[in-house]
């Protein structure tokens, strides 16, 4: 049997997170040359409603586009973080937004804020989800560093390629300090 990653994101409608997973994708699929399958779900709200991205990243013909057991959850809300992290691998990594996620329930856990770092460092949080990505990145390795930049310039909006560029060597920073901290 080959390599199969399971990635879940999840948070709520209007953080992002469909696009993170396209984005982390075609970071995989279209840059590394992986296969690779993107789901999605969210709630009936258009903002504030659940909203779960899942990505299965693997080295062979993927036959279940979803994730089973997560090898790692990246829970942008508490709602999320309570909802998925049963779901995760034994072994798996749960990495959270501290902004908002205050109740974690493992003390192996990844915590950064995110948000808070999207509206100090870019005063814009909507790019709370491109941090995320690229702390996710060096956290994980799931993908290239310079596949995920290609795929956020790729699909962001025209225009603001330079400030999704900051945003992911923010996340990136953030999680680089994370592990020297570690």
């Amino acid at each position: 049997m080959g390599y199969r990653y399971e990635v879940r994101l999840s948070g709520s409608g209007g953080q992002g997170l469909i696009m993170a997973g396209i984005i982390l994708a075609e970071a995989a699929g279209i840059h590394d040359g992986k296969y690779v399958c993107q789901t999605q779900s969210y709630g009936p709200e258009a903002r504030g409603g659940a909203s779960m991205s899942e990505v299965v990243i693997s080295d062979e013909e993927i036959d279940y586009p979803k994730a089973i057991k997560p090898d790692v959850l990246l829970a942008m809300n508490q709602k999320s973080c309570d909802a998925y992290f049963f779901d995760l691998k034994p072994e798996g990594m749960l990495i959270v937004d501290s902004t908002f996620v205050k109740q974690v329930p493992t003390t192996r856990a990844v915590a950064i804020p995110f948000t808070q770092i999207a509206r100090s460092e870019l005063k814009k949080e909507m790019t709370a989800n491109i941090v995320a990505l690229g702390s996710l990145a060096v956290l994980t390795r799931c993908v290239s560093l310079s596949s995920l930049e290609a795929a956020v310039l790729d699909r962001v909006p025209p225009g603001t390629e330079v400030l999704n560029k900051k945003a992911l060597e923010a996340g990136i920073n953030a999680a680089k300090s994370h592990l020297k901290g570690n």
